[in-house]
């Protein structure tokens, strides 16, 4: 059970409510997602794309659009070389777009996830050499490719790098961090120290999208005919909405400037000119509905990410640069793919979990599950079902073709690039950021692996707690249809924006019913103190909450809930308020989030 904490920051929130004309529950929303003084509310309430900061303030990046330009000129062949999920995907094709709209001679790689692991290797490089490239231009990787890049160097070829995960480094005698950058024409990653940007946490497709937009306005700026930029203007505002697509898929933070791209990205995405992207909204019953984050996260997103993860990345790269007819018959492999994918995950994270309590893995601070038969790609996914299992870091480890590959999910308060550096000795490859990571290892040190992250781990008990933050203990009787609607001002909602929550107590539940063709939903109309009536609805746990009904008021009165009703059920909820619409009428629902007696 969650242990719940109420959020008790201070501000004015009758003044701020009446500076920008909204409810003071929603002004004290915002101010518990840190977001303080005029200037800031106002940002996040109305940023626009105007507010976008300015993609120069990026360390490098007026080098690497000159050093790219000169190539051109000379006509030299260019090779993008991207990463098979999400973000690479959509940042390899940005780039690819982009370097065309430039007349660029260019083409892409996307390494294969079984055969070539991420980002750049030598067999890629020496792919590049033989093929004549002289050029590669790198997202969502390079910036731990060193090794590589200088091999690169060595057979004649440049690297430019645009990336956004953490720099390597290496930790001097007397504490500091010296970072270990790739020998690269240039470096383009905002985590590297030097660089100035106001906001590191965006992705790698944010990285390449800003990447050509100066490129394009350079591009154009050289032009001695009539320069296009009407058609550039179009063209960055088809790229906005992958980079938007791939915020939301590589779980970025919801704050600061990737708030307002995901924002228009996504009324962009609903009306979507890419026929790649219409068809795959057709194929998952999206199409000309409204979006949501949680639409590219949980639904179209997956698609993207199972085809590098059970066949090659390149087909979702082909879907987006196919006609319609096409693209809507490789959106349908997608699909497919990730419905298998759905499968083969729930059956690894029931194996591994068999696995953790039938050992002493149980008792490890730091979870790490070596599964050999597990295909590789699904590590990640299974390693963050069992995080949200366990509330502990997470790595599951499988057999790869040479030696051990894993993939890491952490709570917030490890930084798991950070512990996996105090025994990188251990790794032939290893890379990643707070929350996320990714390993390659020779098979004997998967034991050593284990213990060396557990005894250096410093969590405390209370770290594995985990934590549900309640916004405001709201009365269900505030709830108004207008109310509700002005929750919208804060969408969208994700990771740094989560969908805001609200707690009760003495909340009787009157009578409920089964829903749903797996019947795992529970629909149930309640009560509050003053004795209002709500519909409440819960897509939790039913098991569960069936067994804390059982436990707390008896089998009989679970039982008579969902027959003739119950008159004995009075629980504390964590709930958020939502529209209901049916047939074109709207209600008011409650949706309940957790419970305790």
């Amino acid at each position: 059970m969650a242990k719940w904490m109420v959020s008790a920051k201070k501000a004015d929130f009758a003044k701020i409510a009446e500076t920008f004309g909204i409810d003071p529950v929603i002004a004290r929303i915002i101010r518990n997602r840190d977001i303080v003084g005029e200037k800031e509310i106002d940002l996040f309430l109305h940023g626009t794309l105007e507010d976008l900061h300015e993609p120069r303030l990026l360390y490098d990046m007026e080098k690497a659009v000159a050093f790219l330009l000169s190539e051109m000129e000379k006509g030299a062949a260019l090779r993008i070389i991207g990463d098979y999920d999400i973000d690479g995907i959509c940042a390899t094709y940005i780039l690819l777009r982009g370097l065309r709209f430039c007349k660029a001679e260019a083409d892409t790689v996307i390494p294969h996830r079984m055969k070539d692991g991420y980002g750049l290797n030598n067999h890629l490089i020496e792919e590049a050499h033989r093929d004549g490239i002289h050029t590669i231009i790198t997202c969502d990787n390079g910036i731990a490719a060193a090794e590589q890049i200088a091999y690169a160097k060595e057979l004649g070829m440049n690297v430019i790098v645009t990336d956004h995960h953490e720099v390597p480094y290496e930790e001097e005698e007397d504490g500091t961090r010296r970072e270990l950058l790739p020998p690269a024409a240039a470096v383009i990653d905002p985590k590297q120290k030097k660089c100035t940007y106001p906001f590191d946490g965006i992705c790698g497709a944010v990285v390449a999208y800003k990447f050509i937009q100066v490129l394009t306005e350079a591009y154009l700026g050289r032009l001695t005919e009539e320069r296009p930029e009407t058609a550039r203007l179009e063209l960055l505002s088809e790229l906005l909405e992958f980079a938007a697509f791939a915020t939301v898929g590589d779980v970025m933070e919801l704050r600061d400037e990737n708030r307002i791209l995901v924002k228009y990205g996504l009324q962009q995405i609903a009306h979507t000119k890419n026929p790649g992207m219409r068809a795959l909204l057709e194929v998952n019953g999206l199409l000309d509905k409204p979006l949501s984050a949680y639409h590219i996260g949980f639904v179209l997103g997956p698609c993207l990410n199972a085809t590098g993860r059970l066949d090659t990345a390149l087909k979702a790269l082909r879907m987006f640069e196919s006609d319609f007819a096409q693209a809507v018959t490789i959106a349908g492999e997608l699909k497919e793919l990730n419905d298998s994918r759905k499968e083969m995950t729930r059956q690894g994270t029931e194996q591994a979990a068999e696995l953790i309590e039938n050992s002493t893995l149980r008792e490890d601070k730091v979870l790490v599950v070596y599964l050999p038969d597990c295909h590789e790609s699904l590590a990640g996914i299974i390693a963050g079902r069992l995080k949200e299992k366990y509330h502990k870091p997470v790595f599951v480890l499988t057999r790869g073709e040479e030696g051990v590959k894993g993939s890491g999910r952490s709570i917030e308060a490890y930084h798991m690039y950070e512990e996996m550096s105090l025994c990188k000795q251990l790794f032939t490859r290893y890379g990643g950021h707070r929350m996320a990571a990714g390993l390659s290892m020779p098979e004997e040190n998967v034991e050593a692996f284990r213990l060396s992250l557990n005894r250096n781990c410093r969590l405390s008990e209370e770290d594995f707690v985990e934590k549900l933050l309640i916004d405001v203990p709201m009365p269900l009787s505030y709830i108004r249809m207008d109310f509700v609607k002005q929750l919208q001002v804060l969408e969208p909602f994700g990771n740094g924006n989560a969908k805001p929550v609200f707690a009760r107590k003495n909340v009787h539940i009157l009578h409920g019913r089964i829903l749903g063709k797996n019947e795992n939903v529970g629909k149930y109309r309640i009560q509050d103190e003053e004795g209002n009536l709500f519909e409440m609805i819960y897509f939790g746990d039913l098991s569960g909450w069936h067994a804390f009904l059982e436990a707390e008021f008896g089998k009989e009165e679970r039982i008579r809930l969902y027959q003739e009703g119950s008159a004995k059920i009075v629980i504390q909820m964590v709930y958020y308020p939502d529209i209901n619409v049916y047939q074109g009428k709207e209600s008011l629902q409650i949706v309940m989030q957790d419970y305790a007696r």
